[in-house]
């Protein structure tokens, strides 16, 4: 069965959980999404892409034969 969520409603709720749960405050959850932003417009957005395309692959076992 696959399930397909828009990454923002997951990242959405990862950062509800740090600020509810963790105590993680509001400021730097808008910070590190800021910073986010400005690495997808320099040269390191495609080792990102890359990586996260990567990393999505193994967990949905899609590279496997």
């Amino acid at each position: 069965m696959t399930v397909s969520l828009p990454l923002v409603l997951v990242l959405g709720v990862i950062a509800w959980a740090a600020v509810k749960f963790l105590g993680v405050r509001l400021w730097v959850v808008a910070v590190t999404a800021l910073f986010g932003f400005y690495l997808s417009q320099t040269f390191l957005a495609p080792a990102i892409d890359s990586g996260t395309r990567t990393g999505v692959d193994v967990v949905n076992r899609t590279n496997h034969p």
